[in-house]
């Protein structure tokens, strides 16, 4: 369905006048806990101070997501699957025309499988490698297995049903990626993406960030960065010769940025130029109400204190983009998790 001029015309606005006249999309993490227990990441040491967003906090904000315009909702986590009530806040955000994608590790979409075809319109699952290397870095038995049964389960319900997947790339699996493409396509997802591990920012739990006995255990060293190259090489190959068309989400030279990127950190070479528009199209809401610019920078406000449009155009939040650079940025600088969407871009 073709954007309509009055929406191209509310985000052009936001992107010239810093004010939010509409956000296509909201990444929302429902529950803040996770049942894996990943080396990349610190969400599931949150379990025992779970915190999750309630039908009554998103009903309060409906209309204001209304208003804005919010075409599309992310559901993130951690696993957003052992919400006590998933299924009463995507109830709320359809019932106001929203599309949603759920991410998730794939361990509990068996059990949940009606309901997910029924309230959403497309899964992310985390994917890290085969059988062995999948479990080893989630930390978790028989993962890699539940995830095949939950997709196999989705599929049940709906042949047609789109489910993708995600790969954190990094010193466990970055030597695998052909690897990856296969299990992808032994799982039958409809397509992969490869993302590079973050392991300099205060996200995903680690609000005092890694120290860099900890960053290292998952980081690329320059030996592995140089062998990620030629990997990633291996791989563009493949997508010229041997796969369907974008099956491999990223473009050629968005592989060979990733591979970039893990060769910048390491001192041998310049980070990848980065177009990312994330702050003015999209925000995340975290379990707890906390509204952030992007998963990376500090927040602008809590839901429980003030409406979502009230937080993104205050004051302080409408100065923050004025004033952000996303190339010069010390935080955008080593993103690993770029958003840029154009006016005129369906969501």
């Amino acid at each position: 369905m073709m954007l309509q001029v009055a929406e191209i015309a509310r985000r052009q606005a936001t992107l010239w006048t810093d004010r939010i006249h509409t956000l296509p999309i909201v990444v929302l993490t429902p529950h803040s806990g996770c049942n894996c227990r990943c080396v990349m990441c610190d969400i599931w040491m949150a379990n025992d101070r779970r915190e999750e967003l309630s039908r009554d906090d998103l009903e309060r904000h409906a209309r204001d997501f209304q208003a804005l315009g919010v075409r599309r909702v992310v559901l993130t986590g951690g696993e957003p699957l052992m919400h006590a009530n998933l299924w009463g806040l995507c109830e709320v955000l359809r019932a106001i025309g929203i599309r949603l994608t759920l991410l998730s590790t794939g361990l509990l979409l068996r059990s949940h499988a009606v309901a997910v075809v029924r309230w959403c319109d497309e899964v992310i699952v985390s994917l890290d490698g085969g059988p062995a290397l999948h479990d080893r870095i989630r930390r978790c038995r028989d993962a890699f297995a539940q995830l095949v049964d939950g997709v196999a389960a989705l599929r049940e319900v709906e042949p047609r049903f789109r489910v993708t997947g995600r790969c954190v790339v990094q010193r466990a699996n970055f030597d695998a990626l052909s690897d990856i493409v296969d299990a992808a396509r032994s799982v039958a997802l409809d397509q992969i993406s490869f993302l590079a591990v973050d392991v300099t920012s205060e996200a995903f739990n680690r609000p005092a960030g890694w120290s860099d006995a900890r960053a290292d255990d998952v980081a690329l060293g320059p030996t592995e960065a140089r062998a990620l190259v030629d990997e990633v090489e291996r791989l563009i190959a493949r997508q010229n010769t041997g796969l369907p068309p974008r099956f491999v989400a990223e473009s050629p030279d968005r592989l060979r940025a990733l591979a970039g990127h893990f060769l910048a950190m390491n001192g041998l070479g310049e980070q990848p130029l980065r177009s990312c528009n994330a702050p003015w199209v999209s925000t995340v809401i975290e379990a707890d109400g906390t509204v952030r610019p992007c998963f990376f920078h500090p927040p602008l406000g809590n839901l429980r204190d003030g409406s979502l449009s009230d937080i993104l155009n205050a004051e302080r939040a409408v100065r923050f983009r004025k004033e952000l650079d996303v190339a010069r940025d010390e935080v955008c600088h080593t993103c690993v998790c770029t958003l840029h969407r154009s006016a005129w871009a369906e969501v």
